[in-house]
């Protein structure tokens, strides 16, 4: 019996029983091919289906041809998407989960690249991301639009589904007429309240419909806008009551925030776990029917506790999920200790489908790859090799677990006191101490799998030629260097950042920090360093400071919270010389200046790989692997990728990835 009294009870959504109440709910991962479910998104969510969630909600399927917001959409109003459901469907309910459909059309929230056709919305009003205006719909527009819904909806049907979900939350067409913001129509589909419900009330009564008694359905609602003069808690809170009244639906699902406000749609780390919860609960309180809670539920302890506190009936664990598919299982079995925790870093979950790369996740390279990768692929070798590790950052410890996984007796070496590399000084600043979970999640995977872990050890070619490995994995990292061809970097103001993080926290002072990577590594720095009172001068050749944090949601959260502190951002700028006062050239405006009164001068840049093991070793043990920051310097995702492929190899598989 389950330790959580709520979350692994059954509950129904109208005629549809779930054997619990952990949703993986809906959300994009480009892996449809040619606008159909591909047998990888069959194999994702199947995954998640065998991991123990109670249901899975695909990802949103397009009513009509003139939604075509992206490359990957897939067109659920085309009747030979039929065949494709059912493969689906049969595979997520031959686990025991249900699967509800997410129908949806992005109205003004898409590109008309795709199909060359002006966008739809209420009426010409941009979206913040989007930039392009939309054509207002007219009657016969929104006829259509409707029976597209009522046609897509008898696809489900006979694709074998059990219901569905509209949404009308961060990025619909119905959320847009709902809106004040969006919708500035005059006619029956604008103006009050009621008119702006028309569209989404005519909807929810064709797919009823067309559904018959036997399937569920539901809605997702957004439920603040987060916008002047959008849509707020009070207003969406209404709207729930009278769609409840309808008698039509089963369900209500909430989100908060619209592409205007992204980072909270989909929280990064910097964003509290359950933030969402206080909306969620205001809709609940006025409506019959069950509602579920989203917003980095990532923890099995907190979702049980939103669920005894009448927060929610259901909870939805997306990246939960995507980082352990065994999430809901682990957590029924008493075995949350080993779950592999999200840490929302958002980088290949949410970063990649901001490139229209296909969904992964730094922790869990197997995201997509479920088919040949996922939990079933691990089989006993016949034969087993004496493999070693070299050093135990994400790299190793990722090569290690995979290779024991695998039967192979593996020995990681790591000269330091502690796993983690790098990652040890990444949790130090405040905004990224969720990466300790990685540390945590990766050491216990090791020990489960009876790595043995010799640590404070550093080995040297002639210590590892005697052990007469099989296999060696060198994952040594890399080390800092600062940049040879900025004069006086040989200085004594000079620190890196890993000094700065281990030693000390400076004493109140003004530091240059010059930025050549864009991502956390520097901005992550000024928030450390001027919580001890020092006065920054940030330094970059790009258009603006942490220009990689756009994908990851955090760039705007960044900016927010050093807003008040003693920060100047020079960009678009390099450093000529920190020979005395540091010379910098505004590269746009062609004009050189020097920064007075500079104490400490910190380059954040990509250092040198480690790879001094390498030649001694190579062609004197039988297999020999770098990876990681011992291959080239990398991120986190992809030194564990590096590992996983790496230790993968070890048994003779193929890893051209597909």
């Amino acid at each position: 019996m389950s330790q959580y009294k709520y979350l692994f009870t059954p509950i129904r959504l109208g005629p549809v029983r779930l054997r619990n109440r952990v949703v993986f709910a809906a959300h994009l991962t480009n892996f449809a091919q040619h606008n159909r479910p591909s047998q990888q998104l069959i194999d994702y969510y199947r995954e998640r289906a065998r991991g123990g969630a109670g249901l899975i909600i695909t990802e949103e399927q397009s009513v009509h041809v003139s939604d075509f917001a992206y490359e990957k959409l897939i067109h659920a109003y085309d009747a030979s998407v039929i065949p494709d459901y059912r493969r689906l469907t049969d595979a997520v309910k031959s686990e025991g989960a249900a699967v509800f459909c997410q129908l949806n059309h992005n109205g003004l929230q898409g590109f008309s690249f795709f199909n060359d056709e002006p966008l739809w919305g209420p009426s010409p009003v941009g979206d913040a991301l989007f930039r392009e205006i939309p054509s207002a719909a007219d009657e016969e527009q929104i006829a259509q639009l409707v029976e597209g819904y009522a046609r897509v909806a008898a696809h489900v049907r006979e694709g074998g589904f059990d219901g569905v979900e509209l949404q009308a939350s961060h990025s619909s067409i119905l959320r847009q007429f709902l809106s004040p913001y969006s919708n500035k129509r005059e006619d029956a589909y604008g103006g009050t309240l009621e008119g702006r419900m028309k569209l989404v009330v005519d909807v929810l009564h064709v797919v009823r419909e067309a559904l018959g008694g036997n399937l569920a359905m539901g809605i997702r609602l957004c439920t603040d806008e987060l916008l002047d003069g959008g849509l707020v808690l009070s207003e969406v809170v209404e709207i729930a009551r009278r769609l409840d009244a309808l008698g039509v639906l089963d369900f209500i699902n909430t989100s908060i925030g619209t592409t205007g406000k992204l980072y909270m749609v989909e929280g990064p780390m910097s964003v509290p776990a359950g933030y969402q919860s206080g909306h969620t609960a205001a809709v609940r309180e006025a409506v019959a029917v069950p509602v579920i809670a989203v917003g980095r539920i990532n923890d099995p302890q907190m979702a049980d506790r939103l669920l005894a506190d009448g927060v929610a009936d259901l909870v939805g664990v997306v990246r939960g999920q995507i980082s352990d598919p065994q999430w809901a299982i682990k957590s029924e079995h008493g075995q949350a200790a080993e779950i592999r925790k999200c840490i929302a870093c958002n980088q290949y979950c949410i970063g990649l489908m901001g490139l229209n790369a296909p969904l992964s996740c730094i922790q869990n390279p197997a995201n997509g790859e479920e088919g040949r990768l996922g939990m079933d692929s691990y089989h006993p070798t016949d034969n087993p090799k004496r493999v070693l590790v070299i050093g135990g950052g994400p790299a190793g410890m990722e090569a290690a677990i995979v290779a024991a996984g695998h039967g192979h007796k593996v020995t990681l070496y790591e000269r330091e006191q502690h796993l983690g590399g790098n990652v040890n000084h990444i949790i130090k600043t405040a905004s990224r101490s969720e990466y300790g979970d990685l540390i945590r999640n990766k050491t216990g995977e090791l020990q489960r799998h009876g790595v043995e872990l010799l640590l404070g050890v550093e080995m040297s070619e002639a210590s590892i030629l005697a052990e007469a490995p099989g296999v060696v994995i060198l994952a040594t990292g890399q080390e800092e260097l600062p940049p040879s061809h900025i004069p006086g970097m040989e200085g004594q103001r000079v620190r890196t950042p890993i000094d700065i993080l281990n030693g000390t926290r400076p004493e109140p002072c003004h530091v240059m920090i010059i930025d050549d990577i864009g991502f956390h590594q520097a901005t992550s720095l000024v928030e450390y360093l001027a919580e001890g009172g020092c006065r920054i001068s940030m330094i970059t050749s790009a258009f603006c400071v942490g220009q990689e944090l756009g994908v990851t949601l955090d760039l705007e959260l960044w900016h927010q919270r050093v807003a008040h502190k003693a920060l100047d951002i020079y960009e678009g700028h390099v450093v000529l010389s920190v020979e005395g006062d540091p010379l910098l050239l505004d590269i746009y405006a062609n004009r050189q200046f020097n920064l007075q009164g500079v104490d400490l001068i910190v380059p954040v840049n990509f250092g040198r790989s480690r790879a001094d093991l390498f030649p001694g070793l190579e062609g004197r043990v039988p297999e020999l692997h770098r990876v990681g920051d011992a291959l080239a310097p990398k991120d986190v995702g992809e030194a564990i990728l590096d590992g996983h492929r790496a230790a993968r190899m070890i048994c003779g598989m193929d890893m051209g990835w597909q």
